[in-house]
């Protein structure tokens, strides 16, 4: 019953971070009016179910290693954490803040792994949190460099280009709904992993795929149910957005997603998609556009997710262990 219950809570957690994270897959291409918001869900619902089947196997390696516990306690440490992470973001998304749900997980992981005496690969710790401290600068730079090429190279364009930047969109969105399934859903298939093995269900760490199939499709439900708040915030709230920006912005976070994913290194999309619309607005020389109050309101977050979150699952583990 408590292994079903973590399991359950697992795919609460896919989500509730496709509330956040899916969403900024298809926030510009929305937000400059490239597609309809059901066609865009769509789009997104296939790619998020590909790029967890296709790529996601090294960063869910990566999340379940975290934690070294076997037997009885690794249900309760591991189902504190996904409590505390899930509580984390259905709270950001009310308010209509991007949060990083990778945050939220690997500190709550290590917080309630550390009270109940749990082995912690520290490895793992740090490669994610190295990781998560990168993305939103490469993203930054990634964003300024695409819309900086794609300018350089459109010097000469016209109103007939407006088709090819649309198919443009089109095909950034697809490729950053790829990366982000690949990397978000994967966060919870490692957990169901991880799971499996301390119980005994499984002989090794790894990704089975009815497992992968079902986080995807949680974190693709989890983008038609509400992750219209986040549109608004990365599509809209931090620089208005040109469909031209839609391309770079979104073409820069999906190759900064891919290549983390093939990596096997958890970032956060709601991170790497918001710097690189920072970046594209600094590559168009519009910094003074930005909305730095609600950029600086979204750094704030992702610095307090991890110790209030660690700090949250240490005092739920400490009670139910």
């Amino acid at each position: 019953m408590q292994l079903a219950l973590a399991i359950a809570l697992a795919l609460i957690f896919a989500l509730t971070n496709g509330l956040h994270d899916a969403s900024n897959a298809i926030a510009a291409l929305v937000a400059t009016r490239a597609a309809r918001p059901l066609p865009a869900v769509c789009l997104a619902a296939v790619f998020n179910l590909l790029g967890p089947l296709l790529l996601g196997a090294a960063v869910a390696d990566t999340i379940g290693s975290i934690v070294a516990v076997e037997g009885p306690e690794a249900v309760p440490v591991i189902t504190s954490a996904l409590l505390v992470a899930v509580a984390w973001n259905v709270s950001t998304w009310m308010r209509g803040l991007p949060s990083s749900s990778g945050h939220a997980l690997v500190g709550a992981l290590v917080g309630a792994a550390l009270v109940a005496g749990a082995s912690i690969h520290w490895s793992a710790v740090i490669k994610t949190l190295v990781a998560l401290a990168l993305s939103p600068l490469v993203g930054t730079l990634a964003g300024w460099l695409a819309i900086r090429g794609l300018r350089r190279s459109g010097r000469r364009w016209t109103r007939r280009w407006s088709g090819p930047v649309r198919g443009g969109s089109w095909a950034t969105s697809a490729a950053l709904a790829f990366g982000h399934g690949a990397n978000d859903a994967s966060k919870s298939v490692g957990v169901i992993a991880a799971l499996l093995l301390a119980s005994g269900h499984a002989q090794s760490l790894g990704s089975p795929t009815w497992a992968t199939l079902a986080c995807a499709s949680a974190l693709t439900l989890g983008t038609a149910l509400g992750g219209w708040r986040i549109v608004h915030t990365i599509g809209r709230g931090i620089v208005r957005l040109h469909p031209l920006d839609g391309v770079a912005s979104q073409g820069a976070s999906a190759g900064v997603l891919v290549a983390a994913s093939a990596l096997g290194a958890p970032v956060s999309t709601t991170q790497v998609v918001a710097s690189a619309v920072v970046g594209t607005a600094g590559g168009r020389g519009r910094w003074r556009h930005v909305h730095w109050q609600l950029v600086r309101a979204i750094g704030l977050g992702w610095l307090l997710t991890l110790p209030v979150c660690a700090a949250a699952a240490a005092g739920l583990a400490g009670v139910w262990t």
